[in-house]
């Protein structure tokens, strides 16, 4: 399905978005494991989060939606039931990763199977700390599907990441669960800490980095959770309030979690006028309303070492380097090639058709020049946050444009055409 954008003069107004999609994932994992009921307010409408719920349906949990809210009655340690099909992570990382050091501590062996997108992700960087634990998977050569074996036992570790990654830490953290000793997962960069803070583990900080410590004390307990709203889907409409001129939006109860905000931060850095309403948290999570207000804005050096922290929101950024004064450059983001398609490539290649110089590297881009094509059809390459990233500039561009395999926004964002609609007119 092809979109198309018309210029649009203003944004105005305020917008409530879905929740997190990567606390809606662990609120979803934790309350399974849980004994009891819990309760999940706000949770992600995106497809990825689905997956996750189906998922631990066909492990035999009971979820059920209730007056929008998510009710899950949790089996309690090693609860699951063995599967009898396939477990299908579709396009969800997430979903996957996480999954995998949850069931290599569990008493069946299970499958986990993913769409043609996520089977070319790799899957090495989770199999082979868990296999130090004593998991037994096995794999199509460090990518989908996982077999994965019933363990006797999983034993506790000590493991450095060589990657900044959530997903693998948080795969680790699930396996360390299931264990009587501790184990301890060294970052020496900060990565998203949301599985750290809502299960409420022990954290040691120092000069080389963080030191995460879980054992089988921190199992969760059924608890009520309310998903702040998504720092990566309200991205792309504090771009587009930013650059528009004589525009101001408000975005009610987004996630606020420290190493989220990175996004935000630059874009201050940048120039731009953002402030910040009604601070609550929940389940250890920081949440407000963001207000934003039309901005002059100046590219900015980005620091290496936030480059984990705002992974998910460089598409979005890159729309607001294109229009701030100087070159946009944006190195040491090597990670951006190992996601739903290459964005390192897809962005270049987009940026390419609106005729502006364009360089790539390995690990990152420099878009520079003035626009001088008209009329631009982009393309989506199946990844969602391409697809926003680019339906936002053409609504920028006078003469509009379209985006090819639009309908992949579902995969986060399903409700982003009228939420558009909503503070545009």
């Amino acid at each position: 399905m092809t979109e198309s954008f018309n210029h649009i003069e203003k944004v105005k107004g305020e917008l409530n978005l879905s929740g997190d999609k990567s606390i809606s994932h662990r609120a979803v994992i934790f309350s399974s494991m849980a004994k009891g009921k819990s309760v999940i307010k706000n949770i992600s409408t995106g497809e990825d989060v689905l997956s996750t719920i189906n998922c631990f349906k066909n492990l035999g949990i009971e979820i059920e939606n209730s007056n929008k809210e998510l009710i899950i009655n949790g089996k309690g340690y090693k609860g699951f039931t063995n599967p009898t099909q396939n477990l299908n992570a579709g396009n969800s990382g997430t979903t996957a990763r996480l999954l995998t050091g949850l069931l290599c501590a569990q008493n069946f062996d299970s499958t986990i199977i993913g769409d043609e997108s996520l089977s070319k992700r790799p899957m090495d960087r989770i199999i082979i700390p868990l296999q130090k634990m004593g998991a037994k998977i096995k794999s199509q050569n460090n990518f989908l599907p996982l077999n994965i074996y019933h363990s006797p036992q999983l034993n506790n570790i000590s493991y450095e990441l060589p990657v900044a990654s959530a997903q693998v830490k948080s795969s680790i953290i699930l396996a360390g669960l299931h264990c009587e000793d501790i184990t301890s997962v060294v970052e020496k960069i900060p990565s998203r800490n949301h599985t750290e803070t809502m299960l409420g583990l022990d954290v040691k900080r120092g000069e080389s980095g963080n030191t995460i410590l879980v054992s089988k004390k921190n199992y969760p307990v059924a608890s009520e959770y309310f998903i702040p709203s998504d720092i990566s889907s309200a991205a792309f409409f504090i771009v587009l309030a930013l650059i528009n001129k004589d525009s101001s939006l408000r975005i009610k109860n987004v996630s606020l979690n420290e190493t989220r905000k990175g996004f935000l931060n630059l874009l201050e850095e940048m120039g731009a006028k953002i402030n910040y309403e009604n601070i609550s948290v929940s389940s250890g999570e920081v949440y407000g309303d963001v207000i934003v207000e039309s901005s002059a804005l100046k590219n900015i050096n980005i620091p290496g070492k936030i480059i984990p922290n705002i992974i998910d929101e460089i598409p979005a950024l890159s729309v607001a380097g294109l229009f701030a004064e100087g070159d946009f450059i944006i190195r040491n983001a090597s990670e951006l090639r190992k996601k739903e398609s290459d964005r390192i490539n897809s962005l270049c290649y987009n940026y390419k058709k609106l005729g502006l110089d364009v360089e790539e590297f390995d690990d990152g881009f420099k878009i520079s020049g003035e626009i001088r094509n008209k009329e631009v059809v982009f393309e989506s390459f199946n990844d969602h946050r391409i697809a926003m990233a680019f339906g936002i500039l053409a609504l920028l561009l006078k003469e509009g444009g379209k985006v090819n395999n639009f309908v992949c926004v579902n995969i986060s964002n399903p409700d982003f055409i009228n939420q558009v609609k909503q503070i545009t007119g």
